[in-house]
């Protein structure tokens, strides 16, 4: 899959309409909120349209990872008229689950999808809303790739690209619309 730019324009909107909060959820981290995002209908379907010809005719289905991810993939998948599968934490899904322990900066967490959610082979991109440290995407790829699915890429609104998530991801087709 070739990488398709993100437009000058495209990247000005989204961060226009992306708030920083400083000082949350605590002292010496500025929240990205996207919600001013999400309310602009222009400016969410041209997020939309953008990742949809980043991935159309090259994905089976759409992981969108809780829960931000959520609002990308769903209607991601929708466009692509693909599956949409959600990775949610631990616990928040009726058995039988698969499931994938990993490392946060703070401890650990386990991330969980349906066991039956994939035919072997399905070509899947996973989205998220941030790229941060990248622990909880590689984690979404292991289980994903351990569950039969092939990762065609990962689609992110904003990458903050101090927290070197991308070191995380070796050898992944990433695609941010803007990074900080």
């Amino acid at each position: 899959m070739t990488p398709t730019p993100v437009s000058d324009g495209l990247s000005d909107l989204i961060r226009a309409r992306v708030r920083d909060v400083p000082g949350f959820p605590q002292e010496g981290v500025t929240f990205r909120d996207i919600t001013p995002l999400l309310a602009d209908g222009t400016a969410f379907s041209a997020v939309i349209g953008h990742l949809a010809d980043v991935f159309s005719g090259a994905v089976d289905a759409v992981a969108g990872i809780e829960a931000r991810g959520f609002l990308l993939a769903a209607p991601l998948a929708s466009v692509l008229g693909c599956s949409l599968l959600t990775v949610r934490k631990a616990g928040k899904l009726p058995p039988p689950v698969l499931s994938a322990d990993y490392q946060l900066e703070y401890g650990s967490a386990s991330i969980e999808i349906p066991a039956d959610a994939l035919r072997p082979g399905a070509r899947v991109a996973v989205l998220d809303d941030v790229l941060a440290t990248g622990g909880t995407a590689a984690a979404a790829c292991a289980l994903l790739e351990r569950a039969g699915a092939t990762i065609t890429g990962l689609g992110f609104l904003l990458e903050l690209g101090e927290l070197g998530g991308r070191d995380r991801l070796p050898g992944r087709e990433l695609h941010t619309l803007v990074t900080y």
